[in-house]
């Protein structure tokens, strides 16, 4: 039998074990940020893609006078996350004009919420959807949205399983390619 002594030094391993901390990005943080972006994409989308619309879709979206007009702009939110002190992921989220779609003040949209490969499975991307209801609950919005990839089963199921609902489509070019994102949101609770 375990005392209480023991108990608590194995949950206090635990928690320093998973140790997570979430920072706004400043412009100082292009860099890491293009870095993580382009390293993020690449691993999800490139096996089911051809290399060339992978590489056009990146040189426009992932361009570092891209992203900097993106971390410079008041309506965007860039977010790092960091596990025991190593760069796992980011989250960007947009509010009102510069949402990519919708564009409701309203509403709060997920752009782009990405976790490196080696890091996940640990529950990083709940982490980051707290963060953003934390951000939409301060705003005082109705609800957030963001779109996924059809052919993306997994992120879908993702997102489901935190609440998240279809409720249209949109489309994206992918080089010389356009493909189907599945719209979906979730209204907050207020």
């Amino acid at each position: 039998m375990l005392h209480a002594f023991q108990i608590t030094i194995i949950l206090h391993q635990r928690t320093i074990m998973n140790f997570t901390s979430i920072i706004r990005v400043t412009p100082s943080g292009l860099q890491p940020l293009l870095d993580l972006s382009r390293k993020t994409f690449l691993e999800k989308f490139y096996a089911d893609n051809k290399p060339e619309n992978i590489k056009e879709y990146m040189d426009r979206v992932y361009a570092s006078d891209q992203i900097r007009k993106e971390l410079e702009n008041p309506l965007c939110e860039f977010y790092f996350m960091f596990l025991n002190g190593a760069l796992a992921g980011y989250l960007k989220i947009n509010l009102g004009a510069a949402q990519s779609d919708i564009k409701d003040d309203e509403s709060l949209e997920i752009e782009r919420l990405y976790i490196a490969a080696e890091f996940q499975g640990k529950g990083l991307g709940a982490k980051f959807l707290e963060k953003a209801m934390q951000r939409a609950e301060e705003l005082k919005l109705e609800y957030i949205w963001l779109g996924v990839w059809e052919k993306n089963p997994d992120a879908i199921r993702f997102y489901n399983r935190h609440g998240y609902v279809q409720f249209g489509t949109h489309p994206v070019r992918l080089g010389d390619e356009m493909q189907t994102d599945l719209l979906m949101r979730k209204k907050l609770e207020g």
